[in-house]
């Protein structure tokens, strides 16, 4: 696996590529049949396989505010699709000037001089180049004058729905673990490294690991019973709040996590959170003795979560 980061810097093989462009977003179990694809065609053909993704994903960049909460951080992102034995991973910088491409410009620049492209795959919906005028049947009639062909994905499905990104955010928000597992192939989990925070979980003994999102917002709020694993192989069943702390005038999205029987110095470890059970929204308090009672019941609830799922 290569990480090439823009397509000036990629040196595409003389044999040249099969290829797929999209956000790859959660690297679900949608996204892991079409790189088996992907790869499989490669392989049968004597083509490197490209999987071409952006950073940041359009939506993030003409309008942030609005953009869908993103399943996995880019770094989580590569290190999925890593798994997956695809030859090369082309980080497509999304900005102005890219946005700004004709539909003819995005095909030689990218396809044909940028990546040799020999094979696309690519959904029937796919857009791109200014104001989004390139479709499906724009890039089969480039194919046939450029000499690549390109097929459209195969839907994969889950009780008859099609998987997608936009699926999985709709169980997360509705505290369906086992859907988003189904979708995802594995659980739902956030990983980070525990950073020092303000300490005020110590002075209601109830202290927090707390692990920054690393993204512009996360597809979860709220208080969660999750499982903690982390890099040195410890293991432990927590509670964990997941939002901007209103009570407290919290600055961004946090990950704070209370691990029930754990004494351990945490600071600076590497740990990945699965979350099982949503407990509560997240919610602001008038007052910090109010939020001290209910983290109280928050850890009770956890703790019955867990002995019956012992």
């Amino acid at each position: 696996m290569k990480f090439v980061r823009g397509i000036e810097n990629f040196k595409a093989p003389l044999e040249g590529v099969v290829a797929t462009i999209g956000n790859f977003d959660g690297v679900h179990m949608g996204h892991r049949a079409l790189v088996e694809r992907l790869v499989h065609y490669g392989q049968k053909h004597g083509l490197a396989s490209l999987v071409m993704i952006f950073e940041p994903q359009p939506l993030e960049f003409f309008s942030p505010e609005k953009a869908p909460a993103r399943l996995l951080p880019f770094q989580d992102k590569a290190n999925k699709l890593t798994e997956l034995s695809v030859d090369y991973v082309l980080i497509l910088p999304f900005d102005k000037a890219f946005s700004e491409q004709s539909p003819e410009q995005f095909i030689i620049d990218l396809l044909v001089n940028g990546s040799a492209v020999k094979h696309l795959i690519i959904g029937d919906d796919f857009r791109f180049g200014k104001d989004r005028e390139g479709d499906f049947s724009r890039l089969q009639k480039a194919g046939q004058r450029y000499g690549f062909s390109v097929d459209d994905t195969q839907s994969i499905l889950h009780n008859e729905n099609r998987v997608s990104s936009t699926l999985i955010r709709q169980a997360l928000e509705q505290g369906d673990f086992k859907q988003a597992e189904a979708l995802l192939g594995a659980p739902y989990a956030i990983k980070g490294e525990v950073i020092h925070g303000k300490a005020l979980g110590r002075t209601i003994n109830v202290p927090t690991a707390n692990i920054p999102i690393n993204r512009l917002k996360s597809p979860l709020q709220g208080v969660f019973a999750v499982n903690w694993h982390d890099e040195q192989g410890d293991e432990y069943q927590g509670v964990a709040n997941l939002g901007t702390r209103p009570t407290v005038d919290g600055e961004g999205e946090l990950l704070e996590v209370h691990l029930l029987d754990c004494n351990a110095d945490l600071y600076g470890r590497t740990a990945n959170v699965t979350f099982l059970k949503k407990l509560r929204n997240e919610q602001r308090f008038s007052d910090f003795e109010l939020l001290k009672k209910q983290i109280g019941k928050d850890i009770e609830q956890a703790q019955a979560f867990f002995k019956h799922n012992a």
